[in-house]
């Protein structure tokens, strides 16, 4: 396998309440390369959105390391988290997490924005009519179906070229034809762009189509 391009290793993850100490992540370790894709599955509760969460450095684990482009992401603070986030990073989630008051152009525009990258509106254009929304610019959320909205919710993740794209239920709130062409235009811009796609699911067809399948089982991977 290439040079790895994230990194968990040997990541565990407790909570404390009245009633004692819960396990939710135990010893978890993989890695993937650049441009590999990977599904997290298993059952409710097996761990899977709080694994994506601190490979995305937004929760912390109890121990363990995750490095991102040979970067530690714990070694950082919240600010430089950040700042890796914007640069190194793209979310896809199921709820869309678009902005209602911005229009689909301008919530494409955000990322590139806050990266200070040069021609935002031009960049955001461009993405939206490959994800085939070039006639729905100005169009906000609210007017737009839940497939063109999952859309430009990829558009945004993609049109910064993260390094990294991590997708919590990507497809989970669309019928399945619409999830199948989400799905299809998900792994045809990881393939074009070269992204390392990480993606939680519940739908085997959907791991199925990923490059590999790590397995949860009560905050264990199972399967790798």
């Amino acid at each position: 396998m290439s040079q790895a391009l994230i990194a968990v290793s040997h990541l565990s993850k407790s909570v404390r309440d009245a009633s004692g100490t819960l396990d939710i992540l135990c010893d978890i370790d993989f890695s993937l390369g650049a441009q590999e894709t990977a599904a997290i599955v298993g059952s409710s509760g097996s761990g899977k959105s709080t694994l994506l969460s601190i490979m995305a450095g937004l929760d912390t684990p109890t121990q363990g390391t995750v490095t991102v482009a040979g970067q530690d992401i714990f070694a950082l603070d919240e600010d430089q988290r950040a700042v890796l986030r914007a640069r190194q990073m793209g979310f896809v989630f199921q709820s869309f997490q678009l902005l209602g008051h911005l229009t689909a152009l301008e919530n494409v525009m955000l990322p590139l924005e806050l990266a200070q990258v040069a021609q935002p509106r031009v960049l955001a254009r461009e993405m939206l009519a490959r994800v085939g929304l070039a006639e729905r610019l100005n169009h906000y959320p609210k007017v737009l179906s839940g497939g063109e909205q999952q859309r430009v919710a990829l558009a945004r993740a993609f049109v910064v070229q993260p390094a990294l794209l991590l997708a919590d239920e990507p497809t989970g709130s669309l019928d399945p034809a619409t999830g199948e062409r989400i799905m299809n235009l998900m792994l045809s811009l990881n393939q074009e762009l070269g992204t390392t796609l990480i993606l939680v699911t519940h739908d085997p067809a959907l791991a199925a189509r990923c490059g590999r399948c790590l397995t949860l089982e009560a905050g264990r991977l199972v399967r790798r």
